[in-house]
Order: C-alpha cells, then sequence, then structure tokens
C-alpha cells in the first residue's frame, strides 16, 4: 500500500477541531435538504425513452470531437428563454464561474464580490489576475466605496438568489452603481433558476433587466433536475470565453443524452406554475413560524435557522434525522464561526403535514 501518512496530520487537525467532513448517504424518506426544488429529479420527469438515441460520451472537448448540433440546438433555445443574444454551456456552476471570473478580468481590473458569494466565485476570484475586494453582504454604500476605489475594467460579482442565506440580492441598486461607475455585473442565478419570476427564468428576468447585466450564469443541478450550467451573454462574450475560458477549453463536453435532459427541463418547468405556488404558500408558513432561534428572512425555498456551535447544531440535526426527515447542519468553515446554522430546503412536493411536522420538531429539540 502506499504510504501517504503525511496527509494525516491536517486530517487530524481536523478532526480535533470538530471540522471532519464525511460523505452521508440519506435513508430518511422525507427531503428538507436537496436543491431538487421543483421534484423535477426526484419525480424522474426527464426519463428518456429513447436512451439508446443519444450517445453517454461526448468524445473530447467541444474544441476538437465534442462539439455537436444538439448542444448548439440547446444554447439556443436557452438563450431564447432567457431573453439573451446567446449562451454557452459549462459542465457545472462551478466551471462556469470559475470559466468567466478566470477569464475576463485581467492584471489592472478591479473584481468587486458580496463576502457571502460562493465558493465557486471566491475560486473564480483568486484565479484571476485582477485584484479583488469583497463588499458587506447586500450593503450598496460599501460598495460604492469600493467603487470609486477601483481601477481598470471594474467587475461587480454577486449571487441572486445566496445559496446559505436564501435572500435576494438588491438588483436593481447593483445595476445602478454598476452603471454609474462604468463596471460590469456578473450574476449566479443557480437558486433563482427555475423559482423566481413566472416562469422561473430568474431574477433578472423577474426584474426585466437582463440588457443591463454582462454575464448570467444559471445552473442545471438544482431545480432544473441535471448537470452542468450555462453563461448568457452577448455573443461576443460567447466568443471570448471559446478562447480564453480553461474550464471550457480543456474538458470534455457535457455528452448528448445529458443535453436531452436540459433541453427536456427547460420545456418543463417554465410550465410548472402550480408547484412554485405551493413553495411559496411553504415559505410563507415557514417564516410565519415561531421558532426559538434565529431565522432568517427569506422568501426562496432556502431557509436558514442560525444555531451557533457545530456540536449544537450537529444535535439538534441528528435529532431530525432520527425522527425520518433529511436535515444537514451547514457548519464552520463553510460559514462562519457563530453562523453555523440548519439549512432548510422546502419542496413543491413536500406536504403541508410534513412541514408541520418539521415545525414542532423543531421547537421541541430546541426546548430540550
Amino acid at each position: 500500500m502506499y504510504c501517504d501518512e503525511f496527509l494525516d496530520n491536517r486530517l487530524n487537525d481536523r478532526k480535533l477541531q470538530g471540522l471532519y467532513r464525511t460523505l452521508p448517504t440519506s435513508v430518511h424518506p422525507i427531503d428538507f435538504f436537496s436543491n431538487d426544488y421543483l421534484g423535477i429529479a426526484r419525480q424522474k420527469l426527464l426519463s428518456c425513452n429513447d436512451v439508446q438515441q443519444y450517445a453517454t460520451g461526448a468524445t473530447g472537448s467541444r474544441l476538437l470531437s465534442g462539439n455537436y448540433a444538439l448542444i448548439e440546438e440547446a444554447e439556443k433555445r436557452i438563450a431564447n428563454f432567457h431573453q439573451t443574444p446567446a449562451a454557452l454551456i459549462f459542465n457545472s456552476g462551478y466551471d462556469a464561474n470559475i470559466g468567466v471570473l478566470s477569464a475576463i478580468p485581467q492584471k489592472g481590473d478591479t473584481i468587486l464580490y458580496d463576502a457571502l458569494s460562493h465558493a465557486s466565485i471566491r475560486e473564480g476570484v483568486r484565479l484571476s489576475f485582477a485584484q479583488s475586494f469583497s463588499f458587506r453582504h447586500n450593503e450598496m454604500p460599501h460598495l460604492e466605496e469600493r467603487l470609486q476605489q477601483a481601477k481598470g475594467q471594474i467587475f461587480i460579482v454577486t449571487e441572486t438568489v445566496f445559496s446559505m442565506d436564501g435572500d435576494c440580492c438588491p438588483l436593481p441598486d447593483l445595476i445602478v452603481l454598476a452603471q454609474k461607475y462604468g463596471a460590469h455585473l456578473i450574476v449566479d442565478e443557480a437558486h433563482a433558476t427555475g423559482i423566481i419570476g413566472k416562469n422561473g427564468e430568474g431574477l433578472t428576468q423577474y426584474f426585466q433587466l437582463q440588457e443591463a447585466v454582462f454575464a448570467r450564469v444559471h445552473t442545471f443541478g438544482k431545480a432544473i433536475g441535471c448537470q452542468g450550467a450555462v453563461v448568457l451573454g452577448s455573443e461576443r462574450l460567447r466568443n471570448y470565453l471559446i478562447n480564453f475560458s480553461r474550464p471550457f477549453i480543456y474538458t470534455t463536453a457535457l455528452p448528448p443524452l445529458a443535453i436531452k435532459a436540459i433541453i427536456q427541463s427547460y420545456a418543463i418547468f417554465p410550465e410548472m406554475h402550480a408547484e412554485r405556488q405551493v413553495l411559496q404558500q411553504h415559505i410563507q408558513t415557514f417564516q410565519q413560524a415561531k421558532l426559538p432561534c434565529q431565522k432568517l428572512t427569506s422568501t426562496t425555498p432556502i431557509q436558514g435557522l442560525v444555531i451557533p456551535g457545530n456540536e449544537q447544531v450537529r444535535r439538534i440535526a441528528e435529532n431530525l434525522q432520527k425522527n425520518g426527515l433529511a436535515v444537514r447542519p451547514i457548519l464552520y468553515p463553510t460559514v462562519p464561526k457563530n453562523a453555523e446554522r440548519l439549512r432548510i430546503i422546502l419542496h413543491s412536493f413536500n406536504t403541508a403535514e410534513q412541514l408541520h411536522q418539521l415545525l414542532q420538531l423543531l421547537i421541541f429539540t430546541q426546548n430540550q
């Protein structure tokens, strides 16, 4: 066996700090933790009857052997739905954020990103040659201070729905500042896709501000029930990424079978009005409930209960799991120390009875 004991030092440190991660296998029947907001994956709505028609591998990168008519058709359909000139598919939202942020801002430019931005945004910023600064979460005066000091081409980066808190960015205010200082706005619509807007088109189109946003990233692994992501913008932006985005250039493309599922989902989720209505009812019920812990304000399926301390939030999550509820604790360092939480995800397939059970158990467990 290979001698790799040198890895133990860091692993043991993590165990001593109570931060050691393992891969969970969910056996709990009631889902309050997945990102399958509309139940598209759970209900297998994208099952393909003619699976043998679609290859399971793309055979290479898009620039070599991996480009094909179906993936270009998907990009055109998605661009049309999102009211933008062009779209480019990436293999994941993580790849898309890294691909945009590592390729476009250059040395001498400035990236300003929301302090609660997803790890993929932070990683893309780290890989860029531009200087970068965070601004306090959703605080426009602090962002403006940063903008006044920024140099070169300026990029403002944020999520439209934040993955840990479930709140939305003040998109109209961000655009006002971006236009005032000549900055380019990049938004990650991962948790808004399928959920926000009459047809699930996302926050940008909900406000009809797509003409004012430089780039949008929509991911397929959440409400869309698939795999992959897309970057939306101009035809010039698409061509730039094809030429300079390393996560796009140097990876095997998604296979036709995966692209077929994405096309199917874009035909299904815009019409899931009843499911989005059920979600809104669940969100209202959860927000109105009296719970003995700090509840974050959210109008989205992501509901956060702040329970400081890794051990404390673990204990409450384990009690919920013992009662058949799939809820996971979010621990430090994923979130800041003393901001550990239960990240509860509401779905259109959760029943009112299941939600009532969850709320009652939360009250009982916290009062123990």
